[in-house]
């Protein structure tokens, strides 16, 4: 049996592994909507977390590994976000529109983060820890696929592969972003939102549609 008093220290230090593993999160993206990619450095973040080296290699492995889980944070920040007005339709073509707007919103909202996910593109913990993320987006994804799959078989949208459906839908905003992001001109999210999701949908649609 064991002793009460055993089981209150196992809790605690699981709490405290908890925590110390949200401070390094929070302070890597600090460090990074603060100083962006050129200053976002292992000890600009154990500085701002004051949290030590040894400590950040003991929960996340590396550098990297703290990286990719916060790309995964992100990531599933951004995906929960589409889901959460996604199912609150119930037809396909508001469906397609609210997921298009709701990223373009999250992007204008979560400005460090969504930098973060597609500043990622190019850099070289993605493909090392492309299994784990994979895992974590992939009931995230599915639950997309599922809402859009019935709207597939019945012809209101057209009959793609998930990844293009994905390409047709997500590609323009996600594009969009990536220029508001690095400051491009011409661009502007209000009214990306207005003009896009409409013309999305109707990239999308099937004859039943």
């Amino acid at each position: 049996m064991a002793c009460p008093w055993a089981l209150e220290v196992d809790i605690g230090t699981q709490h405290r592994g908890t925590e110390t593993r949200q401070r390094l999160l929070d302070g890597a993206l600090a460090v990074f909507a603060r100083s962006g990619p050129s200053g976002f450095t292992m000890t600009a973040v154990t500085t701002e977390s004051g949290v030590s080296v040894g400590s950040l290699y003991h929960h996340f492995g590396s550098f990297d590994g703290l990286s990719a889980a916060l790309y995964s944070r992100c990531m599933s920040d951004l995906l929960d976000s589409l889901i959460a007005e996604l199912v609150r339709c119930r037809t396909a073509r508001t469906g397609v529109k609210a997921m298009a707007a709701a990223y373009l919103r999250w992007v204008g909202r979560h400005r460090a983060q969504a930098h973060f996910i597609h500043a990622s593109a190019y850099s070289g913990f993605l493909p090392a820890h492309a299994e784990e993320l994979a895992a974590e987006k992939e009931p995230r994804m599915r639950a997309m696929s599922d809402w859009m799959t019935p709207h597939v078989e019945a012809g209101r949208v057209v009959a793609l592969s998930p990844a293009l459906i994905e390409m047709l839908v997500i590609g323009p905003v996600a594009e969009t972003s990536r220029r508001w992001l690095s400051a491009a001109p011409g661009i502007d999210l209000d009214e990306a939102a207005k003009v896009l999701p409409e013309r999305i949908w109707q990239s999308v649609r099937g004859e039943q549609g």
